[in-house]
């Protein structure tokens, strides 16, 4: 039975038809070189901790969600991940490349656990309609399934940014760039598409 709430949270974040949350992750690593990985784990988590909150939240209806909102927030969460990817390049690339400390500095995992909470209320319309009484464990399993998920998009980005750098010698402030535009191009037509009013 747990195994059966894993896979569907595995799932859940691996499966093409819903890739706003893969333009989030996306977004979300652009900003850091595949050496960095320690630091991408730790906004991935916070993200994790953030929509498992909400998540448990709106299963168990102790705050109420709005789907319509919540579907037109999730995509403005990529546009602003994005945005300040751009913001923090540096206006001249240095050799590291990379991106302006004073702009993420420790923001990051605090920005990443706030976008968790939303797109945490997102996956509880559907966690709901598969949940009977017992809520605690296939919740569980559920989230440990989109940590493992995330981790997965994380290693394919990173590995194909460093198959570019040593291949091609794309600069990360130029693959940064590119992935960020793309990544916030898409989520800001998705979040046009879903204005709710």
């Amino acid at each position: 039975m747990l195994s059966t709430y894993l896979q569907l949270g595995f799932e859940h974040i691996t499966d093409l038809h819903g890739y706003d949350h893969m333009l989030f992750l996306l977004a979300l690593c652009a900003a850091y070189r595949y050496s960095e990985w320690k630091k991408i784990l730790v906004l991935v988590t916070a993200f994790t901790i953030g929509h498992s909150v909400t998540l448990a939240l709106a299963v168990l209806n102790i705050i109420p969600v709005n789907a319509a909102w919540i579907e037109f927030f999730i995509p403005v969460t990529i546009v602003a991940t994005a945005a300040k990817n751009l913001i923090s390049l540096p206006l001249t690339p240095s050799k590291r490349g990379g991106i302006r400390p004073s702009l993420w500095g420790g923001l990051g995992w605090g920005l990443a656990l706030g976008f968790g909470l939303i797109h945490g209320m997102g996956f509880s319309n559907y966690l709901r309609s598969l949940l009977g009484d017992d809520l605690l464990m296939p919740l569980f399993a559920f989230n440990i399934g989109i940590e493992l998920g995330q981790l997965l998009v994380v290693a394919v980005v990173f590995l194909l940014q460093f198959a570019l750098i040593k291949t091609i010698s794309v600069k990360h402030h130029h693959w940064n760039k590119a992935i960020s535009i793309v990544s916030g191009g898409i989520s800001l037509f998705l979040a046009a598409q879903r204005i709710p009013f």
